[in-house]
């Protein structure tokens, strides 16, 4: 337990320190890099429904148990080398599960964009970061775009693996890492992946519905620490209001409490595939949504990680 306990807190610095350098190798690349290799071969258009359905549990399957297989297998061999290396080699997965640094550093490529080249750089960076179409977004609504993907990944990025870390250290925390990149990536309720992605997209509602839900108390919660310009009563009111104001159970949870904190209005129609997608609005809109709010929602992400990480420190403090 002290093992794990040290390399839950090394990655979690590493993540703030380093992010995710492009430079080195990453193993959620590798996992992507396995779904796209089993999707071409298991997704043929000429398929039945059925066909589709039974092979997508098929990659879920072998994602998830290649995914667990070698996880577990690198830190047994780290371990049997010897325990110091055990530690370096699961502070390094454990880094690698959280993605805060690299969420902060994407959102405010958006942020500098706009600030500094105009709106279509703006358009340009925040196309990287989220799946609607940008082409005809004005700032407000680029900006937005960028704070909403901040509001949701604080829980899918970093504080869901956190969880799911500090349970199971790095074998669990790639397990979930693997669902929620196939969500990603073939999760769609578009007519290729409709049916091949439904238990990806399925089994990613169910690992996330409790993790998103501490995700958005403790954004909540962290509006203590930040000052002037959160509320942490209002978050509460729209989070309880507006949480489900989403397709997905768990996207909302977030997105509410942070349009809460800041008092803005998020979310509302928008288009995917050329298509206008039809949603309700999340927040009341007590002021317009400004380019600063990319800077306010990074920050709370931030406060709501350090949070996380140091309750889940006490507990397993606890549990020793």
């Amino acid at each position: 337990m002290i093992y794990h306990m040290t390399a839950f807190i090394v990655g979690f610095v590493l993540d703030l320190l380093i992010g995710d350098p492009y430079c080195l190798p990453h193993p959620i690349r590798w996992i992507g890099k396995l779904i796209d290799y089993l999707t071409n071969k298991l997704l043929k258009q000429e398929y039945t429904s059925k066909k589709k359905n039974r092979n997508g549990l098929i990659l879920v399957i072998l994602v998830i148990l290649a995914t667990v297989l070698i996880s577990a297998a690198i830190l047994v061999v780290s371990y049997t080398i010897n325990s110091y290396f055990g530690i370096i080699i699961e502070s390094v997965m454990s880094y690698q599960c959280l993605a805060s640094k690299s969420l902060y550093t994407e959102s405010m490529k958006v942020y500098h964009a706009l600030k500094e080249r105009g709106l279509e750089a703006g358009r340009e960076a925040v196309s990287m970061i989220v799946g609607r179409d940008t082409a005809s977004l004005d700032e407000t609504g680029v900006t937005k775009a960028a704070v909403e993907t901040v509001a949701e990944n604080t829980s899918d990025g970093v504080i869901a693996p956190m969880v799911y870390l500090a349970i199971g250290g790095p074998v669990l925390g790639m397990a979930y890492k693997a669902i929620n990149t196939m969500d990603s990536m073939i999760g769609y309720k578009n007519d290729r992946f409709y049916d091949f992605g439904k238990y990806a997209a399925k089994l990613d509602d169910i690992v996330n519905y409790i993790p998103a839900r501490i995700s958005a108390l403790l954004m909540i919660l962290s509006c203590l620490f930040l000052g002037p310009g959160y509320s942490m009563s209002n978050a509460f009111r729209i989070f309880k209001r507006d949480r489900y104001n989403h397709a997905s159970p768990n996207s909302a949870q977030t997105e509410s409490a942070c349009a809460g904190a800041l008092g803005i209005k998020l979310a509302g129609p928008a288009s995917y595939f050329g298509k206008i997608v039809e949603k309700p609005f999340i927040g009341d809109g007590l002021r317009a949504v400004e380019l600063e709010d990319i800077k306010r929602a990074n920050k709370l992400m931030l406060a709501t990680s350090v949070v996380c990480e140091l309750l889940c420190v006490v507990i397993l403090v606890l549990l020793l």
